[in-house]
Formats: structure tokens, sequence, C-alpha cells
């Protein structure tokens, strides 16, 4: 059996494409993820292929064009904490540019996609709503991207803001099960931010049985690998702390199971 990848993913560099998780390099079958850090006027692009694509606008503004169609210049927060952000899904086989018109920030979201079948779309902020979720030292707050409710083919894009001091993903959950109605098997990545940058937050990955049982140190920029097992996250005082969640697997639906010795926090 494969051993299981280090689940902490450091950024390659401050600039030009620092992240490149592949289901090759993640030991895993799904999720892909990749992160720009453009300076004005450089640009990334390329091939969907067979993969879905929702390219987020972290933080930055760039003019995008898919297949050649220029979806003009997106963007408007210069940090993923200030506000919701401009999005673009590219469907399977199209070929996809982005052109930084400011610093920018961005993510390339990717998961197996059905060609001819989704069309290339913009999702402006405030498609959803922002969703505050838990009390107390457990709230976090919400931007649904790419819910199971809009049309795509296997992928889920969410990104969420956890206060100083908060802990999210909590009570801890998991989805690794393919045991629909009750939970689905989604493997996940979470891209991390950190406000100020100098701070820390801390994850937890782990099984039942303990056979994974990993806690990381997460800083400004890492990524973090979820093949399976419950994954909280808890952040420091005085450190806000943004991720951006990938998923996918072979449904398209996020249905998970609470630790069952931590369900009495939601009581």
């Amino acid at each position: 059996m494969a051993t299981t990848p280090n689940l902490r993913v450091r950024p390659k560099g401050n600039n030009g494409l620092v992240h490149e998780v592949t289901p090759d390099s993640a030991r895993w079958t799904y999720v892909g993820f990749a992160l720009h850090k453009l300076d004005a006027g450089a640009s990334a692009g390329g091939s969907a292929e067979s993969d879905e694509l929702c390219l987020v606008l972290v933080s930055g503004k760039a003019r995008i064009s898919v297949d050649g169609v220029d979806l003009g210049e997106l963007g408007e927060r210069m940090s993923p904490f200030e506000g919701q952000p401009y999005a673009v899904y590219v469907p399977a086989g199209s070929i996809w540019s982005a052109e930084a018109t400011t610093a920018l920030d961005l993510a390339v979201c990717a998961a197996p996609g059905q060609r001819g079948k989704y069309p290339a779309r913009v999702i402006p902020p405030g498609t959803h709503a922002l969703i505050t979720r838990g009390k107390g030292a457990n709230v976090r707050h919400v931007t649904n991207i790419l819910p199971e409710t809009d049309p795509a083919h296997s992928l889920l894009v969410v990104e969420v803001i956890t206060p100083g001091g908060n802990t999210s993903s909590y009570p801890p959950h998991k989805h690794d099960t393919d045991n629909l109605p009750h939970e689905s098997f989604l493997e996940e990545t979470y891209y991390h931010r950190l406000n100020p940058p100098q701070g820390f937050a801390m994850q937890r990955v782990y099984t039942d049985d303990r056979s994974l049982d990993e806690a990381l140190v997460i800083e400004d920029g890492d990524v973090t690998l979820v093949p399976k097992g419950y994954h909280p996250v808890a952040t420091t005082a005085g450190y806000d702390l943004y991720y951006l969640n990938v998923m996918a697997g072979p449904k398209r639906t996020w249905k998970f199971h609470n630790a069952p010795e931590h369900e009495w926090l939601l009581k």
C-alpha cells in the first residue's frame, strides 16, 4: 500500500506557479489544486483537458478568457479577507487564460469533468449569500462558490473565514465513505491564508482507528491535503484564518459524518 504523502504542502516561492497539487502528487483520484501568484501584466493559462475547473480570484484583478471568449476584467477584492470573490467555471476540454491587471492570487480548482455539458460562466460576488455557522468560539463565515446546487460534474468549491481564536471544520467531521445518503466520499484540499500573515493555525487530520493521525502547524499560503478522516482547524488569537476548499469524489454531494464523541457540542 502506498504511504500517505506529506499532508502539509508549502508554497514553492513567492511568484508564478507556487502550488500544483495533482491526483498523482496527492496519491488520490479526483481533486487538483494550483495557485498562481502574478504581478500586474503577467499571465497564466492552460487546457482543462478532461477536468472541469473553477478559477477563483483569491485577491486582485485579471482579464480572463475561455476558448477565446473575453469575459472581461474580473475581481474587486485585494485581500481574501475583504468580501466575496469572483470566480469562473471552465468546462472540461476548454482553453483558459488570465492576464493580471493588478497583483493577483489565482486559484485553479480541478476535478473530473464532462465535455460539452456545462458552459463557461462567471460566478460574481453575491451569487450565494454569506453564511455564518457555529456559535461562540466556533463561529466561522462561509461563502459557497460552486456548491452541489449549481451546475457542474464533480467539483465543489467553498471558502471560509474563521475569526482569530476560533475553531472551524468543527466539531470534527469526515466524508471518506461512499455510504449515501448518510455519508459521501470526497477528497479535499485546504488553501490557507492568515491575517496578519505572520500568524499560524493548527489542523489535525485523523481517522477513528488513528491509522492516520497528523497534527499540522499551518502558516500563510500552505495547502492541507485531506485524503480521509476528520480535519478540524483552529486559528490562534489575533489571527483570522481564510481557507479555500476544493472537494470531489464519485458523487457530487457533501454528506458528512460527525465524530460522535464531539457531537454534544452541537446541542
